[in-house]
């Protein structure tokens, strides 16, 4: 029965991973700016999210004062994670954007021990030289004026700021459940973005609604609540692992809905990222 559940929800996760992975695909299908690609998308979700939270009767109250300010901060950051991420895929394309996004264990091989005081080891410095051999191999030329060069640097930012966020949500949800927690970060990123969003005079049509909405209600809210469900039984170590499927995803719906097939380099230096990616959740898992 239990080797069952563990099937059922590893599919959950394979699913909620595939999902994340649509999101980058329906950005290329959106013609408004990347903010406003990123405030549509925080606001369908924070809605859904709390409609789920009231439907299971949780408490939106916070134990501390400082949990305010740590949930606004990390909703700032987020807000300025997706809109780098949208505009990577928007100036290069999806491979890009996913490829320099699975860059994030990179960040955290260092951002973990300053912040949570744990012990570095060396073998990261491995695992960060294999990760910026990768990126490497993507770049075409070293030069902003090269767009897939300038998509590579914002999706580099993207990365660096999800790391961040993995560390703020580390902290929180010691003391929460993800879904609140998710709740309040997007509701923040949101009401940050609003004035930047309407000062942008946003011209959506149908298309960009719909897709802004998908991206937001099946991409964001509800991937996320399957992907919370499936680690009930799915381990840590295996769910950080299906997450880097998340670019495998991303280039193959690309594929088949854009037609858009990765150059050499960006095969190359995806595989060696992925590779390496994998690799060290596994050995963190070991830990």
């Amino acid at each position: 029965m239990e080797s069952r559940e563990n099937r059922r929800n590893t599919v959950l996760l394979h699913l909620s991973v595939m999902l994340f992975g649509l999101s980058g695909v329906l950005g290329r299908y959106i013609t408004v700016s990347a903010l406003v690609i990123t405030w549509g998308r925080v606001v369908c979700s924070a809605v859904v999210l709390l409609l789920l939270l009231l439907l299971r009767r949780q408490s939106l109250r916070l134990e501390r004062k400082l949990d305010w300010l740590l949930l606004i901060v990390a909703g700032a950051v987020q807000a300025v994670h997706w809109v780098t991420f949208f505009h990577s895929i928007q100036i290069s394309s999806v491979a890009i954007g996913t490829i320099t996004f699975s860059t994030f264990p990179l960040f955290l091989l260092f951002l973990e021990p300053l912040v949570f005081h744990v012990r570095f080891r060396p073998r990261n410095l491995l695992f960060a030289a294999l990760l910026l051999l990768g990126v490497f191999i993507t770049i075409p030329e070293f030069s902003l004026a090269n767009q897939v060069t300038l998509g590579i640097v914002f999706g580099m930012i993207c990365s660096l700021l999800y790391a961040v966020l993995v560390l703020f949500n580390r902290d929180l949800s010691r003391r929460y459940p993800s879904g609140k927690v998710c709740f309040f970060e997007q509701a923040a990123a949101a009401i940050i973005l609003l004035p930047a969003a309407l000062l942008s005079h946003p011209a959506a049509g149908p298309r960009d609604i719909v897709c802004i909405i998908l991206i937001g209600v099946v991409c964001t809210a509800l991937a996320f609540s399957m992907f919370v469900a499936a680690q009930r039984t799915v381990s840590t170590q295996t769910a950080g692992i299906v997450s880097g499927l998340e670019t495998v995803y991303g280039i193959v719906f690309a594929l088949l809905l854009l037609r858009a097939v990765p150059t050499a380099r960006e095969i190359i230096g995806g595989v060696i990222i992925l590779a390496t990616a994998m690799l060290a959740t596994w050995k963190s898992g070991e830990s």
